[in-house]
């Protein structure tokens, strides 16, 4: 007994260490984040910003500032549980803020009205519950073009004999005391992450609807969003490294540098399950935000992942096609048939249009098998398209002995042979595709987004969007539409218990 006393005392006394530190250096976070926002203008990070990088920048400050007061809430919470250790109580909660004035909702706007009242009247003493009143709760609802009020009308139930009072208690909801509903905060995120609108152009949109929703508002709603879905984001991540052919791909975003008013390169890599129909394999795609390209940032991905990755000749990826990480490399023919095809458009090459032929009759097999299932394609490949590689590999290394050396037709035969055995690596499995098309299809949506975002305020916003819009874009995927599945996701993540969670990943959700 002492032992388990013992052994219960050290696991306590970690988790008080742990949560301490995470107080912390939230705490820090938020001061940083504050002076940046209230400080004196001489302090103030990115001051020298204008326009519309300023409202920018400041959204993003906005949301940071409330996913990280939804984090210290939580970790509150957690040491209020913690009353084993003298550490918890040196460590006081910080004195609760005064809550400031909600402006009411406007009168014109349609109610749908609620009602929450208890399924039984009669009271535990055996007498009838007399109703002696009701509270209502206002909260903004929002269906594509339409505004609504919801009032949630909750009846006060009171017994005259032994005066026992009861109500109904109110929805849980993902901003618990907020005012928007689960279907106002769906559009907003599917409204920034989906189509690219920042906060200050909703809140001018809104505004033309006849409602003012400030864009600090709407910054915190998605800073605390962000912070709520990440477990599901997380979830999809443990989900796609257990795949056995993966995307991999990366494209550069600005990032702010505080107090420079410039900006530096960051990176949104984007991993995705392949697009051949088969049964039970999820539709998954994973962005992933870092702070740059090295291949450190694949290897934190993929540390678990023992398949075959799909991806370009980028030096970053080749470290993990070592014994040490054992992934199995695929590479790109779209690639290859791309050097091809800038040469035939630039210089009428015609051994570019001979090597291009040759290609597309690899890609016209591939059109024609891509409904059936891995084995088939796999025996379809092996014997249509075997014969096609072999010819083009001979084809390739008999014109470049007829070429000089360094020219720009030489540099294009010579990647396809020295990427030959990656090339090629889809004749090998069935489950593997041809090219890599399909993830860098996906990386679309930030190519469009950038010129609206112009650039990503912080490491932490980066991260709440890439979680957000892993969301998005899988659902969209799935063939869903973003704003129903955010909606209804938001509707049941506060019920759901952590090992139903996978139950609101987009390749298993229904709506409910």
């Amino acid at each position: 007994m002492v032992r388990q006393m013992q052994e219960t005392i050290g696991r306590l006394e970690g988790t008080v260490r742990y949560i301490t530190a995470r107080y912390e250096k939230l705490s820090h976070e938020m001061a940083v984040l504050k002076r940046t926002t209230y400080g004196k203008k001489s302090e103030r990070l990115g001051g020298n910003l204008v326009g519309e990088q300023a409202k920018l920048f400041e959204e993003s400050v906005q949301e940071d500032i409330a996913g990280v007061e939804l984090e210290l809430a939580q970790l509150d919470e957690q040491r209020k549980q913690l009353d084993t250790s003298a550490t918890s109580t040196a460590q006081s909660s910080p004195p609760a803020k005064s809550a400031p004035k909600r402006t009411p909702l406007p009168a014109n706007l349609p109610r749908v009205k609620i009602y929450h009242e208890p399924s039984n009247t009669t009271c535990k003493c055996g007498c009838a519950l007399r109703r002696m009143g009701e509270e209502i709760t206002e909260k903004l609802d929002y269906a594509p073009g339409d505004f609504t009020v919801e009032q949630h009308i909750r009846g006060r139930w009171v017994c005259d004999e032994c005066e026992t009072f009861e109500q109904e208690p109110m929805p849980a909801y993902v901003i618990d005391k907020g005012s928007a509903t689960p279907g106002l905060l769906a559009q907003v995120l599917v409204n920034k992450y989906a189509d690219h609108l920042p906060h200050y152009r909703q809140e001018a949109i809104f505004s033309r609807a006849g409602l003012g929703i400030s864009r600090s508002t709407l910054s915190m709603w998605t800073g605390q969003c962000g912070v709520a879905l990440q477990p599901l984001a997380d979830a999809m991540r443990e989900l796609m490294i257990q795949q056995p052919v993966l995307h991999g791909d990366e494209t550069p975003v600005p990032m702010l540098s505080p107090g420079k008013g410039s900006t530096h390169q960051a990176y949104f890599w984007v991993w995705g399950s392949t697009g051949f129909e088969e049964p039970n394999k999820p539709k998954l795609l994973v962005y992933e935000f870092a702070m740059g390209r090295a291949g450190k940032y694949a290897s934190q991905f993929l540390q678990d992942f023992k398949g075959t990755l799909v991806c370009d000749d980028y030096q970053g990826y080749k470290h993990l096609f070592t014994e040490q990480y054992g992934i199995t490399e695929a590479g790109c023919m779209a690639h290859a048939r791309r050097k091809f095809f800038d040469l035939n458009k630039s210089a009428q090459s015609q051994i570019a249009h001979e090597a291009l032929r040759i290609i597309g009759q690899l890609y016209g097999i591939e059109a024609e098998i891509k409904h059936l299932d891995a084995r088939q394609r796999q025996d379809e490949r092996e014997r249509r398209s075997k014969p096609v590689c072999d010819a083009l590999r001979q084809w390739l290394i008999d014109h470049l002995a007829q070429v000089p050396p360094g020219t720009k037709i030489a540099n294009a035969i010579e990647y396809s042979l020295k990427r030959w055995t990656a090339l090629t690596h889809f004749l090998k499995d069935g489950r593997v595709p041809i090219d890599n098309n399909h993830i860098e299809n996906r990386i679309r949506p930030i190519a469009v987004g950038r010129s609206n975002w112009m650039f990503i305020g912080s490491e932490r916003a980066g991260t709440r969007a890439a979680a957000v819009m892993s969301l998005i874009q899988s659902a969209k995927l799935n063939g869903h539409d973003p704003y129903l599945y955010m909606k209804d996701v938001l509707t049941r993540l506060p019920t759901t218990k952590q090992k139903d969670i996978e139950l609101l990943l987009p390749h298993r959700w229904q709506p409910a």
